[in-house]
């Protein structure tokens, strides 16, 4: 009989109890059907030359989605300081509204979708303090608007907003956010949301100032020094760190969804490529692979990132992310 040192002994002990959980909770979750959405970024419509509009309908129309989380652009609504125009957002929500479609809307400066940090042109020119002074003051003219909708289900205040990752953006500043959690509570009784990145993010904060947590979760990623890579985690990471940080940390936080799940391909360096390059890069089998994971994690709540895309390839010859998409909803 082999004798195995005892470092190897305990080596070969975790590794077995980590199948073992892996296992146990993968039979438990995998039939897991959480209320699925999307994130839709009218920005990022038109930098992929679609009609956003017309986009925005029909994917309503077509998927039949009841969860929307919106991003409310700083850099859309107050394109001159105190000229507020609310066209945009007031057409996605009251389209929402008519097919009774709960909205997360996303205030504050950053946002959704690159480069993260969206401003007014006249606001980079202020110092920290006086952004933030604006940023209060533009939440405030948002929330005050459409508290009484009833198309929105809660507010997302900021988008990881402790995850140093965008561009031209400030430092992380718990104390402005803090701030801004308050502010909104002050106005508003819908509930709030916070997210924090899946793989990088400790939560503790994000999760502590919300009602709500929302975690990304994104499979394969670009890093400039190894290239593509795919995050070795099993979907019970995410089960697990959220009920760790609830207990410990935030135990008046009432759930954690899944805000942001990869359904489309991680651009190297934001480098756009053909779309068959794109399809190469995220297939409808990654799609459909990366679905049955979020139901893994047992959260009742995911919503889709990519939405935009699906009809960008729909329109280049590439159908099958929307058919599947529109199988869903």
């Amino acid at each position: 009989m082999i004798k195995l040192p005892k470092i190897l002994k305990y080596f070969l002990t975790f590794f077995v109890a980590i199948f073992i959980v892996n296992l146990s909770l993968e039979n438990y979750y995998s039939k897991n059907q959480p209320e699925w959405g999307v994130t839709f970024s009218s920005r990022y419509a038109k930098y992929l030359k679609l009609d956003w509009q017309e986009t925005f309908k029909r994917m309503l129309e077509e998927t039949g989605v009841k969860r929307l989380r919106l991003p409310l652009y700083w850099e859309d609504i107050e394109k001159e300081e105190s000229n507020f125009s609310f066209t945009d957002a007031d057409f996605m929500l009251s389209l929402a509204e008519a097919k009774g479609i709960k909205v997360i809307a996303v205030l504050g400066i950053k946002q959704p979708r690159w480069p993260e940090c969206h401003m007014p042109a006249w606001v980079k020119k202020l110092t920290v303090d006086q952004r933030q002074e604006k940023a209060l003051k533009f939440i405030k003219e948002v929330v005050q608007r459409y508290k009484n909708n009833p198309a929105i289900a809660g507010w997302q205040v900021e988008n990881e907003p402790l995850l140093p990752f965008g561009e031209n953006c400030d430092k992380a500043d718990r104390n402005f956010l803090k701030k801004e959690v308050e502010l909104v509570r002050g106005l508003s009784d819908k509930k709030i949301i916070m997210t924090d990145s899946g793989e990088l993010g400790t939560w503790i904060a994000s999760m502590s100032l919300s009602d709500i947590f929302g975690t990304t979760v994104y499979r394969r990623v670009y890093d400039k020094w190894f290239g593509y890579v795919s995050y070795p985690i099993p979907a019970y990471f995410y089960t697990i760190k959220s009920a760790f940080i609830r207990q410990f940390f935030a135990p008046e936080n009432e759930k954690t969804i899944i805000v942001e799940l990869q359904a489309e391909p991680w651009l190297a360096g934001g480098k756009f490529v053909s779309t068959e390059e794109q399809s190469r890069l995220f297939s409808l089998k990654d799609f459909k692979t990366y679905i049955r994971y979020a139901q893994k994690t047992g959260f009742d709540e995911t919503y889709l990132w990519g939405a935009e895309w699906w009809y960008f390839m729909a329109q280049n010859g590439h159908p099958e992310y929307l058919n599947f998409a529109k199988t869903l909803f």
